[in-house]
């Protein structure tokens, strides 16, 4: 996940990026200060406690579609704090009797405004990814394969969504199971293997592993089809046996190669050298003559 402020007439709203489930979270407390006008950040959070107490007596789903993960606080330390993506924020602002509701709410619509863009027109976005890649040095080759492969991605994707599988935390499990059936390691555990912490795992791929993750999730999609797959129950199945079949063939290629196709490579840039110090030199402390006491005159 990659951090990354959001700036809201001038107030600091923090949110991360979730690789995993290509979705923006927000921080529930910035969002409510704003609503609020509360300067004090700790009545903000005290304000949004009592509010989740009473959300939870009337049975709300909201409180539970919010979850807590480690953003930077004030004081620059990472602490546990509650997070929620755009479509939970706008209806947990109808919660908060505010003036700044419908600016915020609006807001909230405009930041989805460029992916919406994308979506409409994807060779705007395939573009700006191509220009990317070659700036850090990936090949022609590379940036084809990888280009293909979220292509891939994006139909499977369609599906789910118009298959009853909710965005976000559905889709991390589904692509978790398929990844660890194919590359017998989780996305977790890949990333943690290539020395990656909130850089997209893909980005870092080879073109093997780009490949096989795109057989995994195409195989996904079409036994989904087959069966018109709904729900999470058939989904994982799907997700099962799709990247099982990419498992074989990567298993058949690695007896023939005798080279693993999963790998720790990665496209980070050299680490810089530590500066080192420059030592000082010993020197002999000066040995000093004490000074001869003034004689008195008598």
């Amino acid at each position: 996940m990659s951090n990354q402020s959001a700036i809201f007439e001038g107030h600091s709203i923090r949110r991360l990026y979730d690789d995993a489930t290509e979705t923006w979270l927000f921080s529930v407390i910035d969002v409510v200060q704003v609503l609020t006008q509360q300067p004090d950040y700790q009545v903000a959070r005290k304000y949004w406690n009592k509010l989740k107490e009473r959300l939870n007596k009337e049975g709300s789903q909201l409180v539970t579609s919010c979850h807590q993960l480690k953003l930077k606080a004030g004081d620059g330390k990472l602490r546990l704090t509650d997070v929620a993506n755009a479509e939970t924020l706008l209806r947990l602002v109808q919660s908060v009797p505010s003036p700044r509701a419908e600016p915020i709410k609006l807001w909230l619509a405009k930041v989805g405004h460029e992916r919406m863009q994308e979506m409409a027109d994807p060779a705007r976005s395939l573009d700006r990814a191509r220009e990317t890649w070659k700036k850090h040095g990936r090949s022609e080759k590379w940036i084809q394969q990888r280009m293909m492969g979220q292509e891939t991605r994006n139909k499977l994707t369609d599906y789910w969504t118009a298959h009853d599988i909710r965005e976000g935390e559905e889709f991390a499990i589904l692509t978790n199971i398929i990844h660890q059936e194919w590359a017998d390691v989780s996305v977790k555990a890949h990333k943690a293997l290539k020395g990656l912490k909130t850089q997209n795992l893909r980005d870092h791929m080879s073109e093997a592993e780009l490949i096989f993750t795109a057989l995994a999730e195409l195989s996904t999609r079409q036994i989904a089809e087959s069966v018109d797959a709904t729900g999470m129950a058939e989904n994982q199945v799907a997700a099962t046996t799709g990247g099982g079949i990419a498992r074989k063939a990567r298993l058949e290629l690695e007896g023939r190669t005798g080279k693993k196709v999963v790998s720790g490579g990665n496209y980070l840039p050299p680490a810089p050298p530590k500066k080192t110090l420059p030592e000082k030199s010993a020197r002999t402390p000066e040995l000093r003559t004490p000074k001869k006491p003034k004689s008195r005159k008598p």
